[in-house]
């Protein structure tokens, strides 16, 4: 994959003006520094509109006082939460409507990007004739484990979307990442913007995948330093935030959870086991697989700038993500839905939304 930083900011004379999207829901901890980080931006036509999604923190107190240092800054606050909608796909599409740019970029409140971020991607979305561009980000969070579980399960999700084959002619393969999802205004409104999937818990991937199905010119790069968060702080809260979208990966089937698990047990937990147990021809074969592995791993981790101490830890990541999967499943199975900034969405119509994988026919 080719990343941002070989791209050189060459904007145009005339430079289209992007709308900058930042849903915040209880983000008082961490939405000034990312706010600060647009405002930094050398790109010279931009406009931030920052959505307060019925916080109960300090943050629209907050943005209110960062929107008298900042005239392009625009603060919405919303206080209530429409039927049949997930709180933040309603929050992006009440920014979008809000938006006056050709260029629209939705990204979180908790992502901080280097100064020439956007005007490196407003000149490769333009010279290549984009539609839709998403920028991987750099997670730096701290601690082995908590890296090693961020490396496996982005490890694990690129394995299943192949973002490096997006922009191939011919390829059904689709990618959208919330920290960096740009899409031309046009081709947002094309597609029928978040109304189109109101309830789905994994957004940002599906609005990828909606771009794909309209057959616009969608690409991925790597964001590198250019867009870095600090994507969870511990791996207790790494668990609680996958509890919501997990299982929509899997369509909320049980049996599509199932094969995931057999899976995960088979190509990462079996072969250690087999390793230590196993003789001869068997011991030997085992041996390579873990050793393959390794090599993806570090492969991986390299990729993410994590360093290699964190290798010894995945060793036990597999545990944890068999477990997420299946407290995830039970949980959401159990209470009838999800529940997700204080919000109830129910299991009926978390089901009635697009799968954003086919795993069988």
């Amino acid at each position: 994959m080719q990343s941002l930083a070989a791209v050189q900011a060459d904007v145009p004379l005339t430079p289209p003006l992007v709308s900058i999207i930042v849903p915040a829901c209880n983000e008082e901890a961490t939405v000034e520094p990312a706010l600060r980080s647009l405002f930094q931006q050398d790109y010279p036509n931009l406009e931030v509109i920052v959505i307060d999604d019925r916080s109960t923190d300090g943050t629209y107190g907050l943005l209110t006082n960062l929107a008298q240092q900042f005239p392009e800054m625009r603060v919405e606050q919303i206080t209530e939460l429409p039927p049949e909608w997930l709180g933040k796909n309603h929050a992006l599409y009440w920014g979008a409507r809000q938006a006056r740019g050709e260029i629209l970029l939705f990204t979180d409140a908790d992502i901080v990007m280097e100064s020439s971020t956007l005007s490196r991607a407003v000149t490769f979305f333009v010279d290549e004739g984009l539609d839709h561009l998403s920028l991987i980000f750099r997670n730096v969070a701290r601690g082995g484990l908590l890296n090693a579980m961020v490396v496996d399960a982005l490890g694990g999700l690129f394995l299943l979307l192949r973002p490096w084959n997006v922009r191939k002619a011919g390829s059904h393969t689709f990618i959208g990442v919330g920290a960096f999802n740009m899409i031309s205004r046009d081709g947002y409104w094309k597609l029928g913007g978040h109304a189109a999937l109101k309830m789905h818990p994994i957004d940002d991937i599906m609005l990828g995948k909606k771009v794909k199905q309209q057959g616009l010119i969608q690409d991925c790069l790597l964001g590198g330093d250019f867009v870095q968060v600090r994507w969870y702080e511990t791996v207790a809260e790494m668990i609680r935030g996958l509890m919501k979208n997990i299982f929509a990966l899997y369509s909320y089937r049980v049996s599509y959870a199932a094969v995931g698990i057999f899976g995960i047990v088979v190509m990462t937990i079996v072969p250690f086991w087999g390793l230590l147990l196993a003789q001869g021809m068997a011991k030997i074969f085992f041996g390579l697989t873990v050793l393959c592995r390794f090599g993806v791993f570090l492969c991986n981790a390299r990729g993410m700038k994590v360093r290699r101490t964190s290798l010894p830890w995945s060793l036990l990541t597999p545990y944890y993500i068999v477990y997420i999967v299946i407290k995830a499943v039970w949980i959401t199975l159990a209470n009838q839905g999800i529940d997700w900034r204080g919000t109830h969405y129910s299991l009926q119509e978390l089901k009635k939304q697009e799968p954003l994988l086919t795993f069988f026919p």
